[in-house]
């Protein structure tokens, strides 16, 4: 789970996280885009990433929330799914997903 702030619009975020998630990946898809605007004027959209991992023998999900109600580009990312039975064990599978968010993002980290 990571939560930083980028010198990104929120547009130009997703274009990011799609280029290296979607369209740099066999296996990654955006299975939902919600966007929901507030009365004050900033917006927050929700995207969840749904990508096979052989290495988890499953596919994980990712969930990345990003909105700009405090003036600035606030990304949220956290990934599930990952590891079969009991102790979920993924090879380090969900964390390999979860840091694509932040090896996307992070040179526009403010």
């Amino acid at each position: 789970m990571d939560t930083f702030t980028v010198s990104l619009s929120i547009q130009e975020a997703i274009s990011i996280l799609n280029e290296r998630i979607v369209s740099g990946s066999i296996t990654g898809i955006c299975i939902d885009k919600y966007t929901v605007s507030a009365p004050s004027g900033g917006i927050c959209t929700v995207l969840v990433y749904e990508k096979h991992y052989y290495r988890a023998g499953n596919r994980l999900t990712l969930t990345v929330t990003i909105d700009n109600f405090m003036g600035e580009t606030r990304v949220h990312s956290i990934s599930g799914g990952g590891g079969e039975g009991l102790f979920r064990f993924d090879w380090g599978a969900s964390k390999s997903f979860a840091n694509a968010v932040y090896d996307s993002l992070s040179q526009y980290m403010i």
